[in-house]
């Protein structure tokens, strides 16, 4: 075979080749259409039954791909992964087709997307290159590939999805028939997309960039400090208490990262899993210093150093089907997976669920769960240890602020949101203004105190501001990914020398460099995410000699998440608050200040007034979850993974299963079962629970099957089950059967447990449950009739909030 070859005509017979011999398929589209994704259908099944890793990435610009073709796509093979990558009107053009197997690799990049024309007789050109030509071109495709495909902007397509996309392909049509094709059974009329110029990719840091370091003075002989010391003893103990898995939730400049190779010391191999370069390098020098009687090594799309003591991997390289089975499940004793909120769950999922660690350890700086919902839900909801960057200034562990809110008129409500941020063209029109530029100067001056990092929302925005300075006798430089004259290293070294007054930057300081000596934070971009709002501020915020506050000066508008952001400031923040309504202002710590502008406060209560009622935003969030599956979520994943916490279902509809009456998602039949059993689904909910053994009772009943589950039982039959189950998890046995009587019941004895059994949970229950359960003559019994028909449902009800609520209990809660 041709090392690089040009192919013209039949694309398919040359994908139908790499297809038959490949283990991993990569297809990336603009669009699919149904005729072409049937040429190939036979092909990638084959494959996928032979366990071919298969992903296939396709956009929906100009909703030219069909919803069809997405419906074919994922009927092919359950192991076939499609995620369609939502383009909100940014032009998306990419093709490419690549495979790899055991012998080598083969790349194709050109003009055909995924239709019948493209692929057979259609006017096309093709480049395919074959891996030997270039290992590292080869590497980096399949790197970007990957990256591009679990991207913010990209969804599973599942029913769900697909369903979705059908209902915006009808409305797009609709109202622009113009753009509307017939395609035929057997014949398409190629759509040959308009050529747009492309629109820059803001923000995105160059793949080879300079690091930046922190010295390694302030850690001397490397000993645990300040937040780390408690977090240690928390995670010690979870691992002693039987835990396997953990997440520890620290601010940014308290060292999670060093944290993680404290306890690593006591675990032989150890993955350190995370979605950027810059992060697994750090990690690698920081684990280095703290290990260095182990050997470190890095894989990612350059290097393979996969038989290191410590291994440093990219989840997009370890995430490929060839590169996580050249490691043995049991490989790690320790897995760690550092802020992985940026990247796809599902990818670390399939990486987590393959390998079999003695012990695995999530960490992030972001407080909010709803932030990070995907690492909560990996670590099953155990948080060892949590403080977040405002309990870290009270305590002297982060330096103090003084945030200063400025107006902003602006009118972002006529700027389109795009679903996770704003259109650039037509912010940057609001933006791009001498007189804003003459606002947020002025501010500065009046505020400011040394050494000044500012934070943008473009490039050109970046530029534009570091110019306008610069005119006024500033000394400043836009810092970004397309800055080639002066490199981030130069540029922080000249600031920290005070030769230079501000940068200006977008998201390159987000995480992985830490400037310690910077004392002004200005904010002139709108916080789309609170993520990457609580990441720069720790920017300002580690300690450093000389250094008494920083100065946080934020334009206050009337964006998303501007009234939400400012809770994070809040000592209260969390704590129950009897008031109708909390104050826009929020209660900082006594060593810092918060001053805003009274237009920004009156913006504030307004937009305050406005927000979404919880009703709707639990239904937005569930619905969210639900396209993720592409199924209705379990009442544990809605508490694991959902945006918003189960407990606020329940709340506010008295059960789950009441919420998803009210949302209409249950069928005639589940409608019916609903009405009927109410009664019992809320007692389930509201029971008391002191200890778990109502749940571990109703937990062994529900072992009997859908048919058996609700049939009396006695406190004799459901002992084996009940001494298993609070006995065969240590952290169980501690926190529920360690008293003085139940310690003694450690080694099995039916007559003990049956007399514990009937003393607490069934003679405890039945006397609050409202008639709903009796326990007489040492028969546990609920008194309700089941019809036959309704067994299934209420027996699979019954099991989801009992699992819920069982592992509520038992997660551990951060101090």
């Amino acid at each position: 075979m041709s090392k690089v070859e040009l192919i013209s005509r039949r694309l398919l017979d040359k994908l139908q080749e790499q297809m038959s011999r490949s283990s991993t398929i990569y297809i990336l589209t603009s669009f699919a259409m149904k005729s072409g994704v049937r040429l190939l259908k036979d092909s990638l099944r084959a494959a996928a039954e032979r366990g071919a890793d298969i992903k296939i990435c396709v956009g929906d610009y100009l909703f030219v791909t069909q919803p069809e073709a997405l419906r074919e796509l994922i009927s092919i093979h359950p192991d076939i992964e499609v995620r369609l990558y939502r383009s909100e009107g940014i032009s998306f053009h990419p093709k490419a087709y690549l495979f790899e197997d055991t012998e080598g690799g083969y790349f194709i990049v050109g003009s055909s997307n995924l239709s019948r024309s493209a692929l057979t007789d259609g006017v096309e050109w093709n480049l395919g290159l074959d891996k030997s030509v270039d290992e590292d071109v080869f590497a980096e495709a399949m790197e970007q590939f990957l990256k591009l495909f679990y991207a913010p902007e990209t969804v599973p397509v599942n029913a769900e999805t697909a369903a979705d996309y059908e209902k915006q392909h009808q409305d797009y049509h609709q109202r622009h028939p113009n753009l509307a094709r017939i395609w035929a059974e057997n014949e398409e009329i190629e759509l040959m997309l308009p050529t747009e110029t492309e629109k820059k990719q803001e923000g995105e840091t160059a793949d080879k960039v300079d690091v930046v370091h922190e010295t390694a003075a302030p850690y001397g002989t490397i000993q645990p400090r300040f937040a780390q010391v408690e977090a240690l003893e928390r995670l010690e103990a979870a691992y002693e208490e039987g835990y396997d898995k953990a997440m520890v939730v620290m601010a940014t400049g308290l060292g999670k990262t060093y944290l993680a190779a404290f306890f690593a010391r006591r675990f032989s191999r150890v993955l350190f899993i995370a979605h950027r370069e810059e992060i697994l390098r750090q990690a690698k020098q920081s684990f280095e210093r703290v290990i260095p009687d182990r050997t470190a090594g890095l894989y990612d799309g350059n290097q393979k150093e996969g038989n290191a003591d410590m291994v440093f991997a990219s989840i997009f390289t370890l995430s490929m089907k060839k590169h996580l089975h050249s490691f043995r499940p049991d490989a790690f004793d320790l897995i760690i997976v550092d802020e992985f909120h940026h990247a796809a769950a599902r990818s670390y999922e399939r990486v987590l669920c393959y390998f079999q660690p003695k012990f695995l350890l999530g960490i992030t700086a972001t407080p909010d769960r709803s932030d990070n919902k995907d690492v909560y839900a990996l670590c099953d909801g155990n948080v060892a240890y949590r403080i977040d960057f405002i309990e870290a200034v009270q305590r002297g562990w982060l330096a103090p602020f003084h945030y200063y809110g400025v107006y902003d008129d602006t009118d972002y409500s006529q700027i389109k949101w795009l679903g996770n941020r704003y259109d650039e063209e037509e912010l940057l029109q609001v933006q791009l203004r001498e007189e804003m530029a003459e606002k947020i100067l002025r501010a500065w001056k009046r505020y400011k105190k040394t050494r000044t990092l500012v934070f943008c929302s473009s490039i050109r925005q970046a530029d534009f501001l570091s110019e306008y300075f610069q005119r006024h006798g500033c000394r400043t430089i836009s810092l970004h990914s397309k800055q080639t004259a002066i490199s981030r290293k130069q540029a922080i070294a000249m600031l920290e020398r005070r030769e230079l007054d501000a940068i200006f930057t977008v998201d390159l300081f987000n995480e992985g460099v830490d400037i310690p000596s910077v004392d002004t934070l200005l904010f002139v971009r709108p916080t789309e995410s609170l993520t990457v709002f609580i990441q720069q501020v720790g920017r300002g915020l580690r300690l450093y000699k000389g250094k008494d506050y920083c100065v946080i000066i934020d334009l206050i508008g009337n964006y998303r998440n501007a009234d939400v952001k400012l809770r994070l400031f809040d000592t209260q923040r969390g704590e129950t608050k009897k008031k109708a309504r909390e104050s826009v202002v929020p209660t900082v710590p006594e060593t810092c200040e918060l001053h805003l502008d009274v237009q920004a406060i009156h913006l504030l209560e307004e937009m305050q007034k406005k927000r979404q009622p919880r009703k709707e935003r639990l239904l937005a969030d569930y619905r969210e979850l639900k396209q993720e599956l592409g199924r209705r979520p379990t009442y544990l994943e809605l508490h694991l993974q959902g945006r918003s916490e189960a407990a606020e279902y329940k709340q506010e509809f008295g059960s789950y299963v009441a919420f998803l009456y009210w949302a209409g998602e249950l069928s005639e039949l589940e409608k019916e079962v609903f009405l009927k059993h109410e009664p019992w689904l809320v007692e389930m909910e509201r029971t008391v629970m002191s200890k778990s053994y109502k749940m571990v009772v109703l937990k062994a009943m529900l072992e009997r099957g859908p048919s058996g589950w609700h049939q009396p039982i006695t406190p004799q039959e459901a002992a084996p089950f009940f001494h298993r189950y609070l006995t065969e998890k240590e952290y169980r046995k501690r926190i529920d059967f360690s008293d003085g009587e139940t310690k003694r019941l450690w080694e099995y004895d039916q007559e003990k447990v049956s007399r514990l059994i009937a003393r607490m949970p069934m003679t405890k229950w039945s006397g609050s449950s409202n008639g709903l359960i009796s326990f007489e003559n040492n028969i546990f019994v609920l008194q309700f009739p089941i019809a036959r028909e309704h067994e299934e449902i209420l027996h699979n009800w019954t099991k989801e909030i009992c699992e819920y609520r069982l592992h509520v209990y038992f997660e551990r809660k951060g101090g």
